[in-house]
């Protein structure tokens, strides 16, 4: 992990956290998080793509160690669209291969149909398609909106393994590692979870936010959908009605996951390579 690096820059008004792997390599790919998660869930996978590309994974505002936002209308997809666009704009990347789990995913599809459709040229979604489970979608409102309190980093931890379970296998270290990167402190030193609550309000001032099929219907670029056998966000029936609409995409169900694959393991690096290598010579 010595290749990596912590940096900030201001993007739409804000200050955004992201970490950089593969700095010398010419080729870009941004891994984006899902809902109430950081960049660093992307660790593992990071490390193993930056043997070949520089690989950015941006703390969403509200998340992790960016900047809260000071509207919470700001907690949307328009501004995170924006955020995106300056940030790759101010480390002057003209092209870049995209990966968003769940929430991130739905940033790429708007983006690859929108204001980036000529800068992203490959686009992984990880869990995530157009029409999101409705009763998912209450699931993860549910454990979001209330972000308990703990006594110590353990007891995060333990909670972490039981709410993100379907993530699939998982070392000791790495929920260790997601237990020290999903925490802050609160006033009186106990811990909680480490994002914004009211950044779930974004599902209130966005109602239509996540219902993206005619965005994807205008993607082009080559799309891959990884979905987690058992997930409750993503049906077959939507995965199967995107391999036939707009771009296609190549769907491959990824075993022992829910919503979403961690992407922490050899066999789901597997297809990231083999596709990120498809048509290289687009960036």
């Amino acid at each position: 992990m010595s290749d990596m690096t912590s940096d900030f820059a201001n993007c739409a008004g804000y200050e955004i956290h992201f970490t950089q792997w593969g700095h010398a390599h010419p080729t870009t790919i941004v891994m984006w998080h899902g809902l109430a998660r950081t960049g660093r869930d992307f660790d593992a996978a990071a490390e193993h793509l930056s043997q070949r590309y520089r690989v950015l994974c941006p703390d969403t505002i509200g998340r992790g160690l960016s900047q809260w936002a000071s509207d919470e209308h700001d907690y949307g997809l328009d501004t995170y669209a924006q955020i995106a666009t300056e940030l790759l704009d101010a480390l002057d990347i003209k092209r870049v291969r995209w990966l968003g789990t769940s929430m991130g995913g739905a940033l790429g599809i708007k983006l690859a149909a929108g204001v980036l459709k000529e800068r992203i040229t490959h686009l992984v979604l990880n869990d995530f398609g157009p029409e999101p489970a409705v009763t998912s979608v209450e699931r993860i409102i549910d454990y979001v909106s209330h972000p308990p309190v703990f006594n110590s980093v353990a007891e995060l931890e333990a909670y972490l393994r039981i709410v993100y379970a379907p993530f699939g296998y998982q070392t000791d270290p790495q929920w260790r590692t997601m237990a020290e990167t999903s925490l802050r402190r609160t006033d009186d030193g106990r811990v909680t979870l480490h994002y914004d609550p009211a950044l779930i309000q974004q599902l209130t001032h966005h109602p239509t936010d996540y219902l993206l099929w005619d965005e994807y219907d205008r993607v082009t670029c080559p799309t891959l959908l990884l979905r987690g056998e058992n997930s409750d966000l993503l049906s077959p029936e939507v995965a199967q009605r995107m391999t036939v609409r707009g771009p296609k995409c190549r769907w491959i169900d990824i075993p022992g996951c829910g919503h979403a694959p961690a992407l922490n393991v050899a066999a789901q690096w597997q297809h990231l390579d083999a596709f990120f290598e498809f048509e290289g010579s687009q960036a």
